[in-house]
């Protein structure tokens, strides 16, 4: 069997991963949207003076997007499957 290509047993757990942390991205979104809309809500219906719920939205903000990249656009940069395949590939 050839060593390079995965077996429907692996496609199967690659699968389950990514589905799994595209469901743990979704959760995280829906709790960054509501906590991040009753800061707001708190800043409204308090002094108004300063606009301090951003640092929550954007210091959070910042984990979300790294969350739905690694969810969503998962390139492998530092993947160990990647870097023995192309260790493989160099000594044939």
């Amino acid at each position: 069997m050839n060593q390079s290509q995965p077996t429907q047993e692996q496609k199967d757990e690659m699968l389950w991963r990514i589905a799994k942390k595209r469901a743990s991205f979704r959760k995280s979104l829906a709790s960054y949207l509501v906590i991040n809309a009753f800061l707001t809500a708190v800043w409204y219906f308090t002094a108004q003076t300063y606009f301090w719920p951003i640092w929550c939205m954007f210091g959070w903000g910042i984990g979300i997007l790294f969350q739905y990249a690694d969810a969503y656009h998962d390139n492998h940069a530092f993947s160990t499957q990647k870097e023995y395949e192309k260790l493989v590939n160099e000594n044939k």
